[in-house]
């Protein structure tokens, strides 16, 4: 019996092997999609077979476009995935034909168990699901009105990331070695109490952290799912219940804030502690929502856990991974620091004890410092995947409805055609008379820049998060001088993929406290 399952295997290797040989020289295109590279039936691209194709998505790509124009077709198994490195065509599908193009493809199996079958913003279809909730964070939540009530958190949560900077200084000789670390919680602390509206004790915040992370961190890694979909379901039916546990486990967390919440919305004679201690939030927002067009439902605690954990997602890998390559980026170049410091004088003073919101909008030089840092080290090297209402043309190419259509977000911020010397760091390209004076990021006129995307899809939460960048980046150089490590380079050319695009090296910097330490509340 064991003889026969081999011949039988043996067989059907030999088959596919045949099988794909006959087509392996046959161009990875169909009459009038973009062109790409060859293709294998059923695996796909043949560059998807390189171990190293993920981990360096962008180099081999750029060397595709080289070879074959803006817009390229691959294939990953049985889908078609098309890539588009040219602003001129991001522009015209984006925003001028941003209806078209703002839909979003069906996620896999694993996917739609975290995003509660596409019931929240970034995996809804383009429709009325994706507006009542796209509209409701903005009005909500992302309304400056509404931002202003969150400012004393993010205080809160300065205090408690310049507290483990200095900790870690003074037990390391000075030298900041976990930034990252450091810059990520306090961005985490800060959207949960956006989220749930309350600040939770260090242990509250770490258990929904590791709930959350370990259940991203495990489907980011499902990639093998993309090939063969419904064969390799069947083979690797552990994983699927992994993903099923850990998505519980994640819940199992955040469901008894949810019902404290709940119950804390409830009471009829609210006491004046609780008053002080609670702020509107985005949990709240949710808790209102009527699904009109499913019976006029409210949200099941599966969907408030899914859209909670977007929220949370959404804003703190990306806002900490800026904020790490514009640190690194200003330990570098020492006088682009000075040039901060000295606007933060300027400004606020050098006896003032934080640089408060309604300051940042008179420092011109800390907001190119910011933009540069998102044109050169953008968070997310990709939109995330749009996909067509109906079949398009774009470029005179097919544009098949369902297909993936990917836009190369790092390669426009670092066009030479655009920038001069992109690669190079210099925030005096957005002051007056620079080639980014007076930049449009969200890409409405032109697209010279998409750090957050562009057109119906672009990232909602915009404002916010260019001010927790603006407001950490001058309050750290507020606190403290900046400098390398003796014997050190800071290496702000290599990258890696995580959650967002990282620095390969971990940044490690030394760090001098410029004012008194002051006693501050944390927990």
């Amino acid at each position: 019996m064991m003889i026969m399952f081999w011949w039988l295997l043996i067989s059907v290797t030999l088959f596919f092997f045949i099988f794909s040989l006959f087509f392996v020289f046959k161009a990875g295109n169909d009459g009038s999609l973009p062109p790409g590279p060859p293709a294998i039936p059923i695996v796909g691209d043949l560059v998807w077979l390189r171990r190293s194709f993920l981990q360096n998505l962008g180099p081999i790509l750029r060397d595709i476009h080289a070879r074959l124009g803006p817009i390229v077709t691959l294939r990953i198994g049985s889908n078609r995935a098309i890539f588009v490195s040219d602003r001129h065509l991001a522009h015209e599908a984006l925003v001028a034909r941003g209806a078209v193009f703002a839909d979003r493809l069906k996620p896999p199996p694993a996917a739609r168990i975290i995003s509660s079958n596409q019931h929240n913003i970034n995996t809804a279809p383009y429709g009325p699901l994706w507006r009542l909730l796209r509209r409701n964070l903005i009005s909500q939540i992302l309304h400056p009105s509404r931002v202003k009530l969150f400012s004393h958190g993010r205080q809160w949560v300065l205090n408690i990331l310049t507290a483990k900077l200095r900790a870690s200084a003074e037990a390391n000789s000075g030298v900041v070695l976990d930034f990252k670390e450091s810059i990520q919680f306090a961005m985490f602390c800060l959207l949960v109490f956006m989220c749930y509206g309350e600040k939770l004790d260090e242990k509250a915040i770490r258990d929904i952290e590791t709930a959350q992370r370990n259940l991203l961190l495990f489907v980011s890694n499902l990639s093998i799912f993309a090939f063969l979909p419904i064969l390799s379901k069947s083979i690797f039916r552990k994983k699927w219940n992994t993903v099923a546990d850990l998505r519980q486990k994640q819940a199992d967390i955040i469901v008894p804030w949810i019902r404290a919440r709940e119950k804390h919305r409830a009471k009829q004679n609210k006491e004046q502690d609780d008053e002080e201690r609670f702020v509107y939030s985005y949990l709240d927002s949710l808790l209102d929502i009527n699904l009109r067009e499913e019976c006029n439902r409210k949200l099941t605690e599966d969907e408030l856990v899914t859209n909670c954990s977007e929220f949370l997602t959404g804003g703190t890998d990306t806002t900490a991974s800026a904020l790490q390559w514009i640190m690194a980026e200003m330990v570098k170049h020492q006088g682009i620091q000075r040039k901060v410091f000295d606007e933060i004088n300027q400004v606020v003073g050098s006896e003032a004890e934080e640089v408060k919101e309604e300051d940042l909008q008179r420092m011109p030089y800390l907001k190119a410092v910011v933009l540069e840092g998102l044109r050169r080290h953008p968070p997310g090297h990709f939109v995330v995947p749009h996909c067509v209402t109906e079949e398009v043309k774009l470029n005179g190419y097919l544009i098949p409805k369902g297909a993936s259509i990917n836009f190369m977000v790092a390669e426009m911020g670092r066009d030479e055609k655009v920038w001069d010397k992109p690669m190079e760091f210099k925030p005096e390209r957005f002051m007056e008379g620079g080639e980014g004076e007076g930049v449009d990021i969200t890409g409405s006129r032109e697209i010279k820049m998409m750090p957050f995307g562009a057109g119906r899809r672009i990232c909602p939460a915009l404002g916010l998060a260019m001010l927790h960048l603006e407001y950490f980046v001058a309050n750290l150089v507020r606190e403290f001088e900046w400098k390398a490590v003796e014997g050190e380079e800071v290496d702000v050319d290599s990258e890696k993929l995580e959650f967002t695009v990282v620095m390969k090296n971990p940044f490690r910097a030394k760090i001098i406290l410029r004012s008194s330490v002051k006693n501050i509340y944390i927990f």
